[in-house]
């Protein structure tokens, strides 16, 4: 055997000497790795056909694909009504990985102008394919604004883009295998402007500088770094050259490995299923995330009042140390919607259930409820087997709804409760059960949401209490660069068995199918719109439920690194996102928590949280510093709800971002590509956080164009520079950019509050004096599917020394619907007479800041109104 090795080894010495210059003489930028496990050897390398080089101390792979000895030629070519199909059949030796699938279907489906969907399937054997639904597409696009081509021999497709020949991808490099249990393709990038492929916790825009990013949900606390966290999103955006915006969704959900090296290009190695790939042509990055939201789902429309004040803490010992809490916010007027409980609550951590020093949370609930406020529990999925006759179990058990291990047994893990057992949530009968099991605990304590947590899903023993036998599931051929190291540490055995196939499959789809089960359910009990927050998720869970960033530190870094977060996801399609502010372990400092209570005002979704082994963080319990800086804050956001609530219902309309990064908006330009210290709310509010320890003024970048102080109404206009703005503790600096009109209501301690108090608009004029705006209203509560006729759009368009609102759309009719006053920024020259719909009108010009001021109008918003100024 050794001889037969050592003759194998100096034939593909001899062949690679010989053939250096036609097989391996390859650009040293365009070289793939042919060997991602470790202890690569010269021989080794050879034994995989592929190419040797140790001569480079670049970071480049020593072994690396050659030209021409790896991959499938096309043998076979059928046009159809959606695009076209390809056959290919194996060429060369395959990949190294065990079972080389023989022949394969690519099929081009050419689904809309801008987008292109790729499926590269075996034909002949089903494999496992993401169970979520797609666009049922009947007839290919007519004018698509992309070209696919295709090479024959060792196949590859590129896709450019018309307009302006820019290749979008092109996978006419590296390896392409396509194994039992390994598949790999890579592509060329059109730039390094590349963001998303997450959940990790990194900078917004993506090193290319070999970034090794793994994909498998996985429970991990205080997370940092590129490790596997707990959702999965194989999406991302790319913006090119000239500033265009492109996108990439690969469908699999097993675990996987995405390389992203300088040349700049992309390599994915996954362990199962198949290559599902769309292909967005934007041209915008809004128009990326808007088509991407299409395939996987738009984002829910939440609740008014979940985009209040949420307050929580691991760590309320009792039901009198919960309500003094309450009773300090309340005291202390700082706006607050919404009361949690961890799983302090419970008896025993175990879900359904209220423990002993929390006897009575019910009346505490209801006192909530008759201050217009909400409540929200925590549901963990994994359900205690310890106790006789907890019927969530004997339940489950009589419905045949838990996960079972390879001999068909209820998996037992362990999570909070000790030892527990798995809900399917691929089963026929979850819904009923899960339906039934929240119902019955609702009929006991009337909350409003539910965050389900520890849904990767999480256990305390590693695969079973039992462990996992030796399989090709738990120990595949090729294992991502996963925290642990190995597939089921800290979760369930990858061959246990689900209703809908093998764990292997669908681990990183647990929490998102939870959060599917969980928001109908609750939907279904409450008979209205609801909230479901959920830690691990999946492309298209912003569909059910909103996202948390996790256990973070309370550490200034963490602060920071909140807003790549709160960015990505929503250009994941989960705009109803945020961090726990003041950070979730460690004991936080009256400046950081003031500085995070400050950022968190301006989080889509705004909680303060933290654990049980630290201090007490609530925005009252400190002193005044705290005190003043939250309740400014969180008075500023219950102002701009108007505003951010019309922006989630366009997230919801065309799946557009809420929070947005700068280059979202300016991707021309290069001090914005990488901005992470900022982020907008749409197109029109710029958000500059204070984000060091100390800081006595901050640096904000205001890219071309005018931009207004939204408090003062200070015109700045920039030609693209930085500005250094005041580290106030009494305000956040915000500033409105010039063309667009902020729809406002006057704050109060609650959204409820707030609802009844009465409107204003802020007017920002750009260069050329016009402006425009639009707000949504419905009662804040009705499922939008069924009830769609029940809202109205009003529209605000300002131009040429005149503002109009136009109702569009006019079915909902609010209890106060006063539209009392109007700020216009930028008006340069002063008004001599101001008409409100006709009649003259009194108002305030003033000539330093140059803004306008009309109060006490007493308008409808309802109504079409006409304000005109001249000059």
């Amino acid at each position: 055997m050794m001889i037969l090795r050592l003759s194998i080894f100096l034939l593909f010495k001899i062949f690679q000497v010989s053939t250096h210059k036609s097989i391996c003489d390859i650009n040293k930028n365009l070289r793939f790795d042919c060997f991602p496990e470790s202890g690569v050897t010269e021989e080794s390398c050879y034994n995989r056909g592929c190419c040797w080089d140790t001569s480079n101390n670049e970071g480049l792979p020593i072994c690396y694909y050659g030209s021409a000895n790896i991959g499938y030629n096309v043998c076979g070519f059928k046009e159809t009504i959606t695009g076209f199909t390809l056959e290919l059949c194996l060429t060369g030796l395959g990949g190294h990985y065990g079972k080389n699938v023989l022949k394969l279907n690519a099929n081009f489906y050419l689904e809309t102008d801008n987008t292109l969907h790729v499926k590269i399937f075996d034909p002949y054997n089903k494999r496992y394919e993401v169970p979520t639904p797609s666009p049922n597409v009947k007839n290919k696009a007519t004018s698509p604004n992309y070209r696919v081509t295709y090479t024959n021999d060792l196949f590859s497709f590129k896709v450019i883009r018309i307009s302006n020949g820019e290749v979008i991808f092109d996978s006419n490099v590296g390896g392409f295998i396509f194994s039992d249990q390994f598949i790999q393709i890579s592509s060329i990038l059109p730039s390094d402007n590349i963001y998303g492929l997450g959940e990790h916790v990194l900078g917004l825009k993506l090193s290319t500088d070999w970034n090794l990013l793994t994909l498998f949900s996985r429970d991990i606390p205080t997370p940092e770094g590129g490790v596997n966290l707990y959702g999965v999103h194989p999406f991302y955006v790319n913006i090119e050259k000239t500033g265009l915006g492109n996108g990439v969704f690969l469908k699999n959900s097993n675990a996987m490995d995405i390389i992203l090296q300088p040349t700049p290009a992309i390599t994915y190695r996954t362990i199962g299923g198949i290559l599902d790939f769309y292909i967005f042509l934007g041209p915008t990055v809004n128009d990326v995330v808007s088509q991407y939201t299409k395939i996987v789902g738009r984002p829910i429309m939440p609740p008014y009042w979940s985009l209040g004040f949420h307050l929580c803490r691991w760590g309320y010992n009792s039901l009198n140390e919960m309500n003094a809490v309450r009773n300090r916010m309340a005291a202390n007027q700082i706006p607050q919607d919404v009361q949690w409980n961890d799983i302090d609550y419970m008896d025993n951590f175990r879900d359904f259930t209220i423990g002993y020093s929390f006897k009575g949370l019910n009346r505490f609930v209801d006192n909530l409820h008759d201050h217009g406020m909400h409540y929200v529990i925590m549901l963990d999925p994994a359900l205690s087997i310890n106790y006789h006759g907890y019927l969530p179990y004997d339940e489950g058990i009589k419905e045949n709804i838990f996960i079972k291990n390879s001999k068909g047994e209820v998996l037992v893990g362990a999570v909070w409760p000790g030892s527990a057992a798995f809900p399917d949530f691929t089963h026929p009968n979850i819904s009923n059960y899960w339906l039934m099991q929240i119902k019955s605990f609702h009929e006991k304590l009337q909350f409003d949401g539910l965050w389900i947590d520890m849904n990767e899903p999480s256990s305390f023993v590693d695969g079973s209490s039992k462990g996992c036998p030796k399989n090709a599931y738990d120990q595949p051929p090729y294992t991502p660069a996963i925290i642990g190291g190995t597939l089921f540490q800290k979760t369930l055995c990858m061959n246990s068995q689900q209703y809908g196939g093998s764990h292997y499959n669908l681990h990183s789809l647990y929490g998102h199918l939870e959060s599917k089960v969980t928001m109908s359910s609750l939907q279904k009990i409450r008979g209205k719109r609801s909230f479901v927050i959920s830690r691990s998720t999946y492309s298209g869970t912003g569909g059910y439920a909103g996202h948390w960033l996790g256990d973070n530190h309370s550490t200034w870094e963490d602060l920071f690194k909140s807003i790549a977060g709160i960015i990505n996801f929503n250009l994941f399609g989960i705009p109803l996102v945020g961090a726990d502010i003041c950070g979730f372990s460690g004991d936080t400092t009256e400046e950081l928590c003031s500085r995070w209570m400050q950022l968190g005002a301006f989080y889509p979704f705004s909680r303060n949280h933290n654990d049980h082994e630290s201090r007490s963080q609530d925005p009252a319990a400190f002193g005044e510093l705290l005190i003043v800086a939250s309740r400014n804050a969180l008075n500023i956001r219950y102002q701009l709800l108007p505003y951010l609530y019309s922006l989630f219902f366009e997230a919801y309309v065309n799946g557009t971002p809420v929070a947005r990064g700068l280059f979202s908006e300016f991707p021309t330009d290069s001090n914005c590509l990488n901005n992470d210290k900022q982020f907008m709310w749409g197109k029109g509010l710029l958000i500059s956080p204070v984000i060091l320890k100390g800081a006595v003024n901050v640096q904000a970048y205001l890219p071309a164009g005018f931009w207004f102080n939204f408090y003062t109404g200070e015109l700045f206009d920039s030609q693209g520079e930085y500005v250094n703005l005041p580290a106030s503790y009494e305000y956040v600096n915000l500033h409105i950019r010039g063309g667009v009109i902020i729809p406002t209501q006057d704050s109060a301690v609650t959204t409820t509050k707030s609802r009844e108090n009465d409107f204003g608009m802020i007017v920002a004029l750009n260069n050329d004096g016009k402006a425009n705006g639009f707000l949504y209203l419905d009662d804040g509560e009705q499922i939008l599917e069924e009830n769609l006729d029940k809202s109205s759009i009003i529209e605000f368009h300002s131009s040429q020394g005149e503002f109009y609102s136009i109702p569009l759309h006019n079915k909902f009719l609010p209890n106060h619907t006063t539209f009392s006053k109007i700020s216009i920024y930028g008006m340069i020259v002063e008004p001599n007479q101001v008409n409100v719909n006709g009649k003259t009108f009194l108002f305030k010009y003033d000539k330093n800041l140059k803004v306008l001021g009309i109060s006490d109008m007493g308008l409808s918003i309802l109504e079409e109104n006409h304000i005109k100024w001249s000059t």
